[in-house]
Formats: structure tokens, C-alpha cells, sequence
């Protein structure tokens, strides 16, 4: 990757950008690192508006979770300005129907100031059996709980149900794409991933072993090597 060409992060449902601090002093010699502001809008579409009018010309474009959803709505957007594009922990589905009735579940529970409690419940569902006793990475769930709030994770949320299917667009990305994914993701199991690899000419797919939804936190090393690879090739 050129030295000066940007590097944009996007993060997840309930995410801020500490959630890439695990990786970011490995991607930051790559050229700029920066994280994108997402909890501002309540679609893909103004969501991803708002991050490329924020957004240098060009850049490299990584999304995890949510953020991926994000991604791919801004290289529909402007394909042009995305030189690489990597898709951590995600998918190009759209939600069904049992997953929007558990996200207006949890809003629910959100507005009666039950987010922090609900997503202690969810906790070990998101990463590796191995690291359900670690309470940094719960920490820093419920840090970034805090990052975001209430009124933002609403926003969230009412995104995601209502984005559409990314599927019939992913043969139109012509960037190098790393596509990634954790052995043992119960969020977002890694089939989907392996759909978007085979959709996307080109892609590689990596899938970390002993890892969750969340690969920053979870295989830290592992995932940077991955992400320094992409901005190399």
C-alpha cells in the first residue's frame, strides 16, 4: 500500500474505535489510520453518506460487524474511492425476521435502561469459550457501550434491520478484498463469510482460530498480521 494512502476503520453494533486498538499500532505504518464516526444516522445509506463527506478521496476501508454492513454500502456508493476493502466478522444478508424481533427486543430493553445488562447476557455469546472469564475484553464491551449510548444505539439498530441485501453487488468489487472471520463466531457464523469470499473475484479468505466475534481483542496478533498482509499486498 502506498505510504500515503489513508486507512478507514468502521466498527461495529455498540462499538467505538477502541475496539481496533488492539491492531492500529501494526496498520498505522501503513499510512493514516483513522476511525469512522457511525452512530450519527439511523440508515446505511445516511450513515455511509455522512463517513465518505468525512472521508479522505481515497482510502483503504476496513468494517467489522456492522461496520461491514457499512462498508459495503459505501464501496456500492462510491466504488471509486475505496482502493482496498476488508470485511471482518460479517455479512452481505439481510437481517430475517427473528433477528429484527430480537433487535426490537433489545431496544426495548434499551429505552428502559437495560442496554448494560442485555449485553452482559449476550457477553458469551460473542467471543470464544476460551474468553468468557476475560474481563478485559467485558470491560471493554460495556466501554464501548458507553461510546456509543442509548440514543446511538437506537440509530444503530434501526440501520441494520432495515439494510438491504448486499448480495447481488458483491461481483461488483473490483478491489483487493480480505474477507475474515472467526472459527467459533456465534454472532455471525463464518459460512457467510465464506459466501462473501466466493462472491467477490479474488478475495482471500481468513478464518482465526480460537476466535469469537470479536478478533481485535480476542486474537490480536493474528488479526493484525492479517490486516498488515491486506494493506501490503
Amino acid at each position: 500500500m502506498d505510504q500515503t494512502t489513508p486507512l478507514l476503520l468502521v466498527p461495529g453494533l455498540a462499538s467505538s474505535a477502541r475496539i481496533y486498538a488492539p491492531v492500529i499500532p501494526a496498520l498505522w505504518r501503513f499510512g493514516p489510520v483513522m476511525v469512522a464516526n457511525h452512530i450519527r444516522d439511523d440508515s446505511m445509506a445516511a450513515i455511509a453518506r455522512r463517513v465518505l463527506s468525512e472521508a479522505p478521496p481515497r482510502f483503504a476501508l476496513a468494517g467489522h460487524s456492522m461496520g461491514g454492513y457499512i462498508a459495503l454500502e459505501i464501496t456500492r456508493q462510491a466504488p471509486e474511492r475505496v482502493l482496498r476493502l476488508a470485511l471482518i466478522n460479517t455479512q452481505a444478508r439481510p437481517d430475517t425476521p427473528e433477528a429484527t424481533q430480537r433487535r426490537r427486543v433489545l431496544m426495548e430493553r434499551a429505552k428502559r435502561g437495560e442496554l448494560r445488562a442485555a449485553r452482559e447476557e449476550m457477553f458469551p455469546e460473542l467471543v470464544h469459550p476460551s474468553r468468557r472469564d476475560d474481563s478485559d475484553i467485558r470491560r471493554l464491551m460495556h466501554e464501548q457501550g458507553d461510546d456509543v449510548g442509548v440514543e446511538g444505539y437506537l440509530r444503530q439498530q434501526a440501520a441494520i434491520i432495515a439494510r438491504v441485501d448486499a448480495r447481488p453487488t458483491l461481483s461488483a468489487i473490483k478491489c483487493p478484498t480480505l474477507v475474515m472471520t472467526g472459527d467459533a463466531d456465534n454472532t455471525i457464523p463464518n459460512a457467510f463469510s465464506k459466501e462473501m469470499a466466493e462472491s467477490i473475484a479474488g478475495a482471500r479468505l481468513v478464518i482465526l482460530e480460537r476466535c469469537g466475534h470479536l478478533p481485535q481483542p480476542e486474537q490480536p496478533e493474528a488479526t493484525a498480521r492479517a490486516l498488515a498482509e491486506w494493506l501490503a499486498s
